[in-house]
């Protein structure tokens, strides 16, 4: 049983996401431990990348102030051996193709196998084009995730889903990140879809970042993914910045732990 799926069996997932090098190499190590201790289940590292088509403006300025302090994909790298000092938790990159393609199929995966990544996220892989990577993944035990939006037809879903492991990210909403409070109408049934066509756990991500949304998210998904909102605390909260990423990691985490609200007729 590889980390991922460990994560998943424990209780619902909340997974935090982080660029990596964002504001430096050392603060990214100390926010991933962070987040890890205090109760993620999963951190995304997101590499940057000059052209992040599925990125909103926060994570976008994130990834050029991780480039303005040097960071390549070497030093990502790097940087998670760093953290496989301190600890275990799964950890999962989120890249573009261009990376991987650049870096080379094999010799990407080869290293994530060897310092340590349980996972890859690529909004711009196209199904088509995704066996050439799943050679060199699945000889590996890195895990391809897919993601699956709204619009997604259900023909399509499962084609998508056959060949996924680790979980499927699902899309909350059409468009880029960032912290929002209106999501797809479709996504309860979105995630009824996926659960008919695999037995892999669902996360759902692009603008989650309040209690409520965790809790009402996690009554049919398995987890969610917290991305801008951790982004932004990085850079723009001030004060302590590792206190102030524990203290909202337990809040999420408390929320999704909550029980089910009984109604009044459940108590007569």
């Amino acid at each position: 049983m590889n980390r991922l799926t460990e994560a998943f069996k424990k209780h619902k997932a909340f997974i935090s996401f982080v660029v990596a090098g964002d504001p430096d190499f050392q603060a990214t190590v100390d926010h991933v431990v962070t987040l890890a201790r205090a109760g993620s289940d999963i951190i995304e590292l997101g590499i940057p990348f000059s052209d992040p088509i599925a990125d909103g403006a926060e994570i976008q300025a994130a990834d050029l102030r991780a480039f303005k302090k040097g960071i390549t994909t070497e030093k990502v790298f790097e940087l998670v051996t760093e953290i496989r000092k301190q600890t275990q938790v799964p950890l999962v990159f989120l890249t573009y193709l261009n990376i991987v393609f650049k870096y080379g199929y094999e010799a990407f995966i080869n290293r994530c196998s060897q310092v340590g990544v349980d996972g890859l996220i690529i909004p711009d892989l196209p199904l088509e084009e995704a066996d050439e990577l799943l050679i060199h993944s699945n000889k590996k035990h890195v895990a391809l995730i897919p993601l699956v939006a709204p619009t997604t037809s259900t023909i399509r879903l499962k084609q998508i889903v056959k060949q996924a492991t680790g979980f499927v990210y699902v899309v909350s909403s059409m468009g880029i990140t960032g912290v929002r409070n209106d999501f797809n109408k479709r996504l309860r049934t979105l995630v009824g879809e996926i659960k008919q066509a695999t037995d892999l756990p669902t996360a759902i991500g692009f603008g989650v970042h309040e209690p409520q949304q965790a809790f009402d998210m996690t009554q049919f998904a398995d987890g969610v993914i917290c991305g801008s909102a951790i982004v932004h605390q990085i850079y723009y909260k001030g004060g302590d910045v590792n206190q102030n990423l524990s203290d909202y990691v337990h809040l999420m985490r408390s929320a999704i732990d909550k029980p089910p609200k009984q109604n009044s007729d459940d108590q007569k």
